[in-house]
């Protein structure tokens, strides 16, 4: 009679050290794992813990009871700041300031970086880009300084040139509706060549293959640009613009606050100097109002970050 086969199952043996020791994965790869050590400490020490102050939105907070010993007020500082009458200006001068920058500051660098990766003058490449990256490591007062001495009324460089075509001299500071130019132009001088960068790395690793063969069909530097360029760097320009999107709110609190005057306060009052003048500067500082405040526009951002994220999935190329 025929025994029956019995069916021996080995387990698989366990993944090997380097050092030929049994052990986890982890404990394998436990240099790659320590290198995590500093930026998890960073984020959870100077991002995480701070996000405990957030809880005095919600509290009227007093210094000497401390946040926990602060009397509970709920949603009301802001419901204060959506019914103030400053709301709507506000919130109209910051959106309209973040949109006009991100329409010029966003296209213009990889148009110059497209611009650059086609001249072959050596010479005058890297004259462009020094002369181009340059004003990105000028500090944010000395950008101002510069700016005000050169729409000086009177004296200033713009206002020479315009008095050689028979303009009356403008004191551009003093007129609210030139605050966002001024702005964004400034702003425009000092990072476009340092934002280029990127997309100048991104293009040097298209392959060249595609241009020659786009070179044998005839196709034109335009036609290139258009074809193998651009395809070429859009996940990078997807990826940089959702990264855009999480800063869309983020104006440079240091730049307005330096530029405003009472003249054009009407359209250079943002949430970030808001913030700042009911929160810090005014005789009775408002603590838990500022903070309110701070996280609406800390939301707002984030709700923009998951619709571009989303936008940019339908590409293929988002974030998560």
């Amino acid at each position: 009679m025929q025994k029956p086969q019995v069916q021996v199952t080995t387990r698989p043996p366990k993944e090997m050290t380097e050092s030929g020791h049994r052990g986890r994965p982890w404990i394998k790869s436990w240099q790659l794992y320590s290198l995590l050590i500093f930026p998890l400490a960073y984020l959870i020490i100077f991002k995480y813990v701070p996000m405990y102050g957030t809880l005095i939105a919600f509290k009227n907070y007093v210094p000497t009871k401390g946040i926990w010993g602060s009397d509970w007020v709920g949603l009301l500082h802001f419901e204060r700041f959506l019914n103030s009458y400053q709301f709507v200006r506000i919130l109209k001068n910051t959106l309209s300031l973040a949109l006009y920058e991100l329409a010029v500051g966003f296209p213009l660098p990889i148009l110059l970086a497209l611009g650059l990766n086609y001249v072959r003058n050596t010479f005058f490449k890297k004259s462009v880009q020094m002369i181009t990256y340059a004003p990105h490591f000028i500090s944010v007062v000395v950008l101002v300084g510069i700016t005000m001495q050169f729409l000086q009324p009177g004296t200033g460089a713009l206002n020479v040139i315009l008095g050689f075509f028979g303009v009356d001299s403008v004191h551009f500071m003093a007129k609210p509706e030139y605050f966002k130019t001024i702005y964004v132009l400034s702003g425009l001088w000092q990072n476009i060549g340092f934002s280029c960068i990127i997309y100048l790395a991104a293009l040097s690793a298209i392959d060249p293959t595609l241009h020659e063969a786009a070179l044998m069909d005839g196709a034109s530097k335009v036609r290139r640009m258009w074809h193998v360029d651009l395809p070429g760097i859009i996940p990078v320009i997807t990826v940089l613009f959702i990264l855009q999107m999480g800063n869309f709110m983020d104006l440079g609190f240091e730049k307005v606050l330096l530029m405003q005057n009472p003249l054009n306060m009407r359209t250079s009052e943002i949430i970030d100097t808001y913030v700042y003048n009911i929160g810090l500067k005014g005789a009775v500082p408002q603590y838990s109002a500022a903070a309110a405040i701070g996280l609406f526009k800390n939301v707002v951002a984030l709700i923009l970050l998951v619709i571009a994220n989303r936008m940019a999935r339908r590409t293929g190329n988002s974030l998560w």
